[in-house]
């Protein structure tokens, strides 16, 4: 890896920590079991798209012990960890394996952005049927309330960024 990578990587974990802090501090769309508008999930994607999928996976997957050291990890089995951090927020790292389109249109339609945050809110739902003991139809709709946001947000600023770093490198 290159000095420039590890800056990167370091830089983008940075920020998730920042935003990711921001969000539970002021609550927005904060649900009382857990889970928010995913802002942090911003620079978990950039660096899929910047650095690629194996570092943007390892960035992914390096984010969790920083909420743990932060409070925001619970946990009540290793499955259910699995699911709601490993896979939830591991899926980030491979947003630029999904084929984008309108690459060189005004706004790309960043595909990768979609299905990764879908896998992330299947994930979180199985863990809140299989774990929390949650209804089907009720955590379908709890994971749906801060995913459909932090999706429409994602789809807004990730392509704005891409653009900006794309002009300023």
């Amino acid at each position: 890896m290159s000095t420039r990578d590890l800056v990167k990587m370091a830089m983008y974990l940075a920020l998730f920590v920042v935003l990711d802090f921001v969000a539970n501090q002021f609550g927005i769309f904060k649900m009382p079991k857990g889970g928010s508008l995913g802002i942090g999930v911003v620079p978990l994607l950039l660096a899929s798209y910047d650095l690629g999928f194996r570092k943007g996976v390892l960035v992914a997957l390096l984010t969790i012990p920083l909420m743990y050291m932060t409070g925001q990890v619970w946990f009540v089995s290793f499955g259910q960890f699995a699911l709601d951090y490993v896979l939830a927020f591991g899926v980030y790292g491979l947003a630029t394996m999904f084929p984008s389109f309108n690459k060189d249109g005004a706004y790309p339609v960043m595909t990768g952005i979609v299905i990764t945050n879908a896998l992330r809110t299947f994930f979180s739902y199985l863990a809140g049927v299989w774990y929390w003991e949650v209804p089907p139809k009720v955590s379908l709709t709890y994971q749906l309330s801060y995913m459909v946001p932090t999706l429409i947000l994602t789809l807004i600023v990730v392509p704005l960024v891409m653009a900006r770093l794309k002009r300023d490198s």
